[in-house]
């Protein structure tokens, strides 16, 4: 009886953030990017993206509270404090993107052109100047040119989420992204367990205990580390995409098993 109570809890609680979430983007775009916009000080692409910052802060900590799920971060302050790279992480959860800005306090990433006509996101990803991946022929040098503004852009090379079971395969977007720019690579692991918001998964299929979300941030390298500089375009983002995988691959092998 106290395990069925405690699901149907977490049920109840699972739809009620998802409404939060959803309710909560569309005030932020009518209500409160207005009057951050019109502040002085930081452009207003850095105060909007600061207030989804502490808003998806917010949310991450309404579902431990609620307690749908758990969620522990190793090497916070190297995305607190980081500048000027490119953040890779692979992609489990539906929830990963808002994750990695509740710990970043003025990222970009790459997110679905659909958000952009969203009722109730849309508003928000326009505001924060996110990128949109609608243009794959412009996509590298957007990322490229607004790395170089000196800011961290998350991408997932998996370009949606990882099939639980499955190897990871990585896209080549972004490969092309690290070796156009040049910048430095942070990798991160993300782990949830039991497995819950995949690809394949409606928000109510919610697993049999709140699940355990786990960020773990590694040290930072470079696409010359994997791939000599020199080489042909194509196959340099090839070799790099393969590598990647490899190496996200053997980490997290190693992290979680």
């Amino acid at each position: 009886m106290l395990k069925r109570m405690n699901y149907l809890w977490r049920l109840a609680a699972t739809g009620g953030c998802f409404a939060v979430f959803g309710v909560g983007g569309f005030l932020l775009w009518t209500l409160v990017f207005p009057v951050v916009r019109a502040l002085p000080g930081k452009t207003r692409a850095e105060r909007v993206r600061w207030v989804i910052h502490k808003s998806f802060a917010a949310f991450m900590w309404l579902m431990e509270s609620v307690g749908i799920m758990r969620f522990d971060v190793s090497g916070r302050e190297r995305l607190a404090n980081c500048r000027n790279v490119l953040v890779l992480a692979n992609h489990p959860t539906l929830i990963d993107v808002v994750a990695m800005i509740s710990l970043m306090p003025d990222a970009s990433c790459v997110v679905k052109h659909a958000l952009w006509k969203n009722p109730l996101l849309g508003g928000v990803v326009r505001g924060a100047g996110y990128i949109s991946n609608s243009d794959s022929d412009r996509l590298v040098e957007e990322c490229a040119r607004d790395l170089h503004r000196g800011k961290p852009l998350i991408i997932f090379p998996e370009g949606t989420r990882s099939r639980p079971g499955q190897p990871l395969a990585f896209q080549r977007g972004a490969a092309y992204i690290a070796l156009q720019s040049r910048i430095p690579i942070l990798p991160v692991l993300i782990d949830c367990r039991p497995s819950t918001l995949t690809k394949r998964e409606r928000w109510y299929q919610i697993p049999p205990s709140r699940f355990h979300l786990r960020i773990r941030v590694l040290e930072p390298t470079s696409a010359e580390q994997w791939v000599p500089t020199g080489e042909p375009r194509t196959i340099a983002a090839r070799k790099l995409t393969r590598a990647l995988e490899r190496f996200f691959t053997s980490e997290l092998m190693a992290w979680t098993h």
